[in-house]
């Protein structure tokens, strides 16, 4: 089998985000901060949070359902669900598992992938592989973040920040391999950056209740100006480093879709690219930061946007606590 001739590709997208709308004039309730600031520095006007009784695996189910529909494809023919996330519902089960469960996939394998925001891309590029030796699978990939359920809402430096949601994608061998699927990607990580960005606990070195960690670091935590210098030193070499081995330039690219983590990165990156704005898809605005989610809640709303159609030069990047960092390079 030629490994190189088969390529994968994005069938069908579908997303799903809890009602609940968190404006930043909501905020301004709650802790010291304000609609101006909060724009000013991160591009954010409101997030979408999960409600007393909803779990992050109601919308995944959701997302995986609007995928499957769009892909035409049935869930007795889905080979395998992966889900990006790094707040899965329960420790076990896997919220693999219970959209496994939630669509009736009867014949999937399923498992979570913990990347943080670079996980929908990682789970991407697994896919990818899995398709290379079994040209004739189906796989779900999943990014669903419920990020509410681990911010500390008195701590207006990250609580700002953060939303839920879910994004699905049928990936599929490409009916069309010269104009459709995955070129290359670019997956990596640097350990050496965790302190950067924490959520210490509840895991098994400090499990839950344990009272030798302050209350505090059972949430998310984050030192913003540091993780700003890395993430945007990767995503520039990332998307540079794509482009340049598969002899494309900026210029060529349709689409750019970057994690949607803070409009200050988003346009660092542009400018560095050389990208006029209609060029890169930004909808943080309304979504927040929601990490795993973010890559395909973007791409669903370019399709919808008409600003994706296929054939379309896309890139893809990413980056996220651990730290985690990722791009792919596809056409649509």
């Amino acid at each position: 089998m030629n490994f190189n001739k088969i390529k994968s590709a994005v069938l069908g997208i579908g997303m799903a985000v809890p009602p609940k709308v968190l404006t930043n004039f909501d905020l301004e309730k709650m802790v010291d901060t304000s609609d101006e600031w909060i724009t000013e520095r991160t591009g954010i006007k409101e997030r979408h949070v999960l409600e007393d009784g909803e779990n992050i695996s109601d919308y995944a189910i959701k997302a995986a359902k609007e995928a499957l529909e769009k892909a035409e494809v049935s869930p007795e023919e889905i080979n395998l669900i992966i889900c990006a996330t790094v707040t899965p519902d329960y420790i076990i089960p896997s919220l693999a598992v219970l959209v496994q469960d939630g669509i009736k996939a009867s014949n999937a394998g399923a498992f979570d992938l913990s990347a943080t925001c670079s996980g929908f891309i990682y789970s991407l590029i697994v896919a990818d592989q899995f398709i290379k030796i079994n040209p004739d699978w189906k796989i779900l990939v999943i990014g669903a973040e419920a990020l509410s359920r681990k911010t500390n809402w008195q701590d207006r430096t990250i609580c700002v920040l953060l939303g839920d949601g879910a994004g699905a994608a049928v990936v599929g061998k490409s009916p069309d391999p010269e104009k459709r699927g995955i070129i290359d990607f670019y997956l990596g990580a640097d350990g050496s950056c965790w302190p950067l960005l924490t959520l210490k606990g509840g895991g098994s070195c400090f499990p839950p209740f344990d009272e030798r960690l302050p209350k505090e670091e059972f949430y998310i935590k984050m030192k913003g100006r540091e993780v700003f210098k890395v993430a945007t030193r990767m995503m520039e070499k990332i998307c540079l480093d794509l482009l340049e081995r598969n002899n494309f330039s900026p210029e060529d690219i349709k689409l750019l879709v970057p994690h949607q983590a803070n409009l200050r990165i988003i346009e660092y990156l542009r400018e560095k690219l050389g990208l006029p704005k209609e060029k890169v898809m930004v909808n943080i605005n309304k979504y927040g930061n929601t990490s795993a989610a973010s890559i395909p809640l973007a791409l669903y709303e370019a399709e919808k946007e008409g600003r994706l159609k296929k054939g379309d030069l896309v890139l893809l990047v990413a980056f996220g606590g651990g730290f985690t960092y990722g791009g792919a390079l596809l056409r649509w």
